[in-house]
């Protein structure tokens, strides 16, 4: 069975973990489910695979360091995650301590401000991801330069009907059939990063990537700068000059204008909160366990949370088509023509 994104098996134990940890036994410990939830879908300095409980009873995580590079007092500071033992320690680079605060963020103990490029878990998956890309396309590539009569094998007979589907039921109905080439790398790029990402999210300890309102926001804005650098002359008439008495234009352009960005806004908001919102409810169905306190809720948890686990495959795939659908459906209304232009060309 996978997990949502961020989450491991221990999921669940991490809130009676912490007691543990802090000398109270596990019967007096109230489980907090949103402490889980909302920890299992943040970012964090290392990847968290699971915890180990020696023979004391006491809980040791097991992780993956990731470098940590900041830019505090004046110079850098490099180190890995796995100094800070997980918020029980205080490494020091130089002069400097730093300390990990109840949200995972670094911090330096006298207060300086502290810029963090680190390497986090979400960067890490971002990285992972641009890989398998390469190794996936790249593949794809070879195995049509190999083929005489172009005809795909392997890998590329998987990609050929996603990547035809995109080209002839999302870009040429949408952008037109003169200008839809240019645009297909953005189209296609966007399309397989979200889709590979939401289902890395779904393994066992995968991260939250596109859950991470950063994330889609870049990938948002990357379709606004392209929509409005290729918009033509119509489009921004109709932005500056619309087609309504002037006396109405103090009020009509400010709404076009603002409807120049409430178009990646509302890109943004939609993949990351559909993907977030799926890990929430799975979470919270495990939880119920622990809430509960009683393995007679088992069986029920277990099946709602294997039915969301189909439909968030479902849904990995369906945020990725959305988003390049209404990319193009963006670019398109900013290249197209006006309707005179058409029937003057027919």
């Amino acid at each position: 069975m996978s997990w949502p994104q961020g989450v491991d098996a221990n999921a669940a134990a991490d809130s009676v973990d912490t007691v543990v940890k802090s000398g109270h036994s596990e019967e007096s410990a109230e489980f907090d489910a949103s402490k889980v939830i909302l920890h299992h879908i943040a970012d964090a300095h290392d990847w968290h695979l699971y915890d180990h409980r020696d023979e004391a009873g006491h809980v040791h995580p097991v992780s993956i360091p990731l470098p940590v590079i900041l830019w505090c007092g004046g110079q850098w500071h490099f180190m890995m995650s796995s100094a800070f033992e997980h918020g029980h320690a205080q490494p020091q680079s130089g002069a400097l301590t730093f300390r990990l605060d109840e949200h995972g963020h670094i911090q330096e103990a006298s207060g300086l401000p502290v810029m963090d490029l680190s390497i986090t878990k979400n960067v890490a998956s971002m990285l992972l991801s641009i890989v398998l890309l390469l190794i996936i396309f790249i593949s794809a590539a070879r195995s049509y330069a190999r083929s005489n009569n172009r005809m795909p094998s392997g890998l590329a007979r998987f990609l050929e009907p996603i990547i035809l589907f995109i080209r002839d039921d999302i870009a040429r109905p949408n952008i037109g059939e003169k200008r839809y080439a240019q645009y297909m790398p953005y189209l296609l790029t966007a399309f397989f990063f979200i889709w590979i990402n939401n289902l890395l999210g779904l393994l066992p300890t995968g991260a939250n990537l596109t859950g991470n309102i950063a994330v889609s926001l870049v990938l948002a804005v990357f379709t606004l700068l392209i929509t409005n650098f290729s918009g033509n002359k119509h489009y921004w008439s109709h932005i500056f000059l619309p087609h309504v008495p002037k006396w109405l234009y103090p009020i009509m352009i400010p709404v076009e204008v603002v409807g120049i960005f409430s178009k990646p806004i509302a890109l943004t908001i939609r993949l990351f909160a559909n993907i977030t919102a799926g890990h929430i409810i799975i979470l919270s169905l495990i939880s119920l366990i622990f809430i509960f306190k009683t393995l007679a809720m088992a069986p029920v948890s277990i099946a709602f949370v294997l039915f969301m686990e189909c439909l968030e495959i479902l849904v990995a795939a369906l945020q990725a088509y959305v988003f390049t659908l209404l990319s193009a459906l963006f670019i398109g209304l900013a290249t197209a023509e006006p309707e005179h232009g058409v029937h003057d060309a027919h």
